[in-house]
Formats: structure tokens, sequence, C-alpha cells
């Protein structure tokens, strides 16, 4: 039903514009893309705590694995834009995987060192690679059909994303947490020497299939009658593209911190656990945040993005309440549905932010990319928090972001997408 969808968004445009492409087979393409990055992030989860027990750092400390990679995404988010504005999608594709799989080729010698700087090096490395590939293709998936079905297709390409975050915590339970080598750095080596393998198959694949480079422009009414008069608007002038930024800071900073300590709220805070059984439920944390993906997209046809948000939103902080009253399983069970809840947030937030931008579309694209360093800035403030009080209160940060993106989606979107900020 979805594929329907995406034809008939590509014949309908194919009648209003001089275009004959059809958009198929680069949507499925840029798709596996956020597979792989779905992956890549998921695994963090997994090396946060495997490197506390391994070289003995502290919560704190471990929240520097985010920061390396989320740390990134804020450094070469406008690099990445400028790139893929001069040498376009396909281009800007092909350099974030080749990032992608030198950082995790990294890994190899990072393990060989077994020092904490050279994984944190290493995870930068594909953090930047990840940056480059997501300024590329998010913006690229909204573009890739009528502007009406863009929050559909980028929760439809999001909900792929969902299936990679699967596999990182089932990757740590039978793997990095086994009991023969839970005890070493050797058990990072292999994954991440297949990671590199798949993601370099990826680069000839791009490589050798030409994708369309579309011309974004302005779609809207209001677009059309300010150019007309001569008004041009700055980007920041827009209202909801400005308070998406806030709010995906604050959604990206929840999600890297739930997911970071979940592993450690589970050990610590619920009873008899250990790291492989709490990575275990990790996994099917995932499972729901990826069911959580396709139910949302297949609710998209029938609710609004705005009042999907709304709900999710509301339901993921009142989860976080209960986390922090520590009430055992009852707590674990809601960190898991908060996870549920994230599902649609990321896309939901993206496309809307990005609604009606025009030929500014890939330039705002970097700028919501860059407000991923959410990511990077929560997780170690939880992880301080931790260390000073107990695991359960860091979940207040996530609460308390959890209602930003609520706030949001409530007042801070506006369907006027030419209102600009007083």
């Amino acid at each position: 039903m979805a594929i329907d969808q995406i034809r008939q968004e590509d014949e309908v445009r194919s009648i209003t514009t001089p275009r004959k492409h059809t958009y198929v087979l680069p949507l499925v393409m840029v798709t596996t893309l956020f597979f792989m990055w779905g992956l890549a992030i998921s695994m963090l989860d997994v090396l946060n705590k495997h490197f506390q027990d391994v070289l003995q750092v502290s919560k704190g400390q471990s929240g520097l694995v985010q920061f390396a990679v989320y740390g990134a995404y804020f450094l070469m988010a406008l690099p990445a834009g400028y790139f893929v504005r001069r040498f376009g999608y396909q281009r800007g594709i092909l350099l974030g995987l080749s990032l992608y799989a030198m950082g995790a080729f990294l890994f190899y010698p990072a393990a060989q060192v077994a020092t904490f700087g050279f994984f944190l090096t290493a995870l930068f490395v594909i953090g930047c690679g990840l940056a480059i590939i997501e300024t590329a293709a998010n913006p690229y998936v909204t573009v890739l059909g009528t502007p009406e079905g863009a929050v559909f297709r980028l929760n439809l390409a999001q909900s792929f994303n969902g299936l990679g975050v699967v596999l990182g915590p089932l990757i740590g339970g039978l793997v990095l947490f086994a009991a023969d080598n839970g005890s070493g750095l050797e058990s990072v080596r292999l994954p991440y020497l297949l990671i590199g393998g798949v993601v370099l198959l990826l680069f000839v694949v791009f490589s050798l299939v030409k994708l369309p480079e579309i011309a974004t422009e302005s779609t809207t009414t209001e677009d059309e009658t300010d150019a007309a008069a001569g008004q041009s608007k700055g980007l920041f002038q827009y209202r909801h593209f400005v308070y998406g930024l806030i709010a995906q800071f604050f959604y990206i900073g929840a999600q890297a911190g739930v997911w970071g300590f979940f592993i450690n709220y589970a050990v610590d805070d619920v009873g008899d656990m250990t790291n492989q059984t709490a990575s275990f439920y990790l996994s099917a944390a995932m499972v729901l945040y990826t069911a959580g993906r396709f139910m949302g997209t297949a609710l998209l046809r029938y609710v609004s993005p705005v009042k999907l948000l709304t709900v999710y939103a509301l339901v993921a902080a009142l989860s976080m309440v209960l986390v922090m009253l520590n009430l055992g399983f009852i707590s674990l069970y809601a960190l898991m549905l908060s996870c549920f809840c994230m599902s649609i947030m990321f896309p939901t937030i993206f496309a809307l932010g990005l609604k009606g931008l025009g030929k500014e579309t890939k330039k705002a694209g970097s700028y919501m990319i860059m407000s991923i360093v959410g990511g990077a800035l929560i997780p170690p403030m939880m992880g301080l928090l931790a260390d000073a009080v107990n695991t359960s209160s860091a979940f207040a940060l996530p609460c308390l972001s959890f209602v930003v993106v609520f706030c949001f989606a409530k007042w801070g979107y506006k369907e006027r997408v030419n209102a600009s900020v007083s």
C-alpha cells in the first residue's frame, strides 16, 4: 500500500511538472541508508555500557560516546549542506558513505590500542559520515514526490531506520556481552568490520546508479505571492522552522539519552539483571520503536502529523515520570513505551520544520541536522547526574525534552508556513 501511495504521487508530479522520472527506485535506494545509520546509532547504546565495564570509564565519561557522534553532526551539518547544494544529493551520499566505512574500519586498530580516545576518534569519523548522509537523504526524500506527501515519505523511509536500530542491542547481547568474550575489546572488531564492508558495497551501488537531482522550488501559494511582490524571506524568519530546530535539538537529546542509559537503568535500578539481558530488553524496545514507525506512517494517512506528534510527546513525557519513580519493571516497561512514542518524532519534526521552504530546503535541512547536537550534550549531562545522584534521576532531562516537543506540536508549529518570528 505504501508503494502504491508513492507511485500515485509520482504520477501526479509527472502531470504537473515537465519531469517524467519515477521516484520509486531512488526512494528504495535511499531508504537503505536509513537502515544503516539506524544500526550505527543503536550500536552506541551498547558501546556506552561496554566501555564502562571494559575501559573502566564513568557514566559521565561514557556519555562522550554519544558526544563524539552527535558532536560530529553539529560540526559537519553546515559544510555537508554546502557540499550537497554545490555538488548534489548523490555526491553527498557517496562522501558520507566513504567516511562511515572509514570510521567502522578504524575500530580494528582501536581495539588493538585499547584506548577510549581512539574509539572516540573512530566514532567521530562515523558521525561525520552519518551527518553528511542525513543532510542529503532526509531532505532528498521530502522532494521525491509531491509536497503533500513529504511527511508520509519521510516517515516511511525512517521506518526502515527503525529496523536498523533493532540490530544494535542484539549484536550487543549476542556478541559484546556474551559470557565468553564480554570482558575484552576483541568483540567489537568483527561487527564493525562487517558494517564497514556493507557500507562499502552500498558505496559501489550508489556510484553505479544515477539518482535524479530534484530542483526544489517554491510550492505554496504564499511563496509565489511573496516572489511576485519581490519579498524575500530569510530562512530564520519562518517561525515553524525555528521552533522545529529547537524541538529537534531536545528530541534527539532525549532519544540519545534514553537509549544510551537504558542498559544502565535496567542493570542498576530494575533489579537482578545482567548486561546481556538488559541489551535484549533494549532490543525489544527497539522493536516497539520500529512498530511505532510503521504504525505511525499508516496513521499519518488519517491523522494530522501535528496531532499525532502531540499525543506521542505527551505519553513519552509521562513515561519518563514513571521511570524517575523507580517502580521496578513497571518503570522499565514505561521506558520501553517511550521508545514506541519516539518513533515518529524525528521525521515528523523534520518534515514539518521544512514544509513550504521551497528553494531553502537544502539549507534548512543542514540546520535541522545541525540541531542533532542535542544528542551530544544531553547524554553526558545525564551521565554526570547519574554519577552524582542515581540513574533514574537522570531521566528528568529526557522528560523535560519531551515537554518541549509537546509544546512545539501543540503551539509552536502553525500551518501558515510563511509566518515569521515577531
